[in-house]
């Protein structure tokens, strides 16, 4: 049983980690355009100091699971670097899902953080789903803004986990 479970794991890893890694200009384009309808996300890309975009984000558990996404990091509106995003997670969850992500930075203390390479969300980083009709009363925790828009699949989760992120800079 263990075997198969792990074999589901690493089906799901792979076929997540391939999607996010199939991204486009225009899935970049397309991300940040669904960012910018939302009531909820929308203002923060007026008021930082740069953000973080993953068109894409992998997802997949069965007990243990994990996600992974490329992205691109701007600084006032210019693509600065490369990044991607990867997580483990252990607890209650079964399924797969993908989904976009964005992380604004307040100021350049919270983006020099973030570019060291070792900056690392913990568990209790909580991301906003950026709904259009939704109105979230967001703001930044320790100078990070994320929000998320789901894209598909299901995925029943109780887990606990964090973010961490590579920077490459173009």
């Amino acid at each position: 049983m263990k075997k198969i479970l792990l074999g589901i794991l690493i089906a799901l890893f792979a076929t997540t980690s391939s999607y996010a890694d199939a991204e486009t200009e225009k899935s970049y384009k397309d991300a940040v355009k669904e960012f910018k309808k939302s009531k909820s996300a929308a203002p923060f890309f007026k008021n930082s100091y740069g953000y973080a975009i993953f068109p894409t984000v992998g997802k997949g558990g069965i007990g243990i699971g994990g996600s992974y996404g490329k992205g691109r990091v701007y600084v006032h509106g210019k693509y600065v670097a490369d990044t991607s995003l990867s997580q483990v997670t252990y607890g209650f969850q079964l399924g797969g899902q993908a989904f976009s992500q964005i992380m604004f930075f307040k100021n350049a203390n919270a983006w020099s953080t973030f570019k060291t390479g070792k900056f690392e969300l913990g568990a209790q980083a909580t991301a906003v789903a950026a709904t259009a009709g939704v109105s979230a009363n967001a703001d930044y925790d320790h100078g990070i803004a994320i929000f998320t828009v789901a894209k598909g699949g299901l995925m029943y989760e109780a887990a606990v986990g964090g973010q961490a992120f590579t920077y490459e800079a173009k």
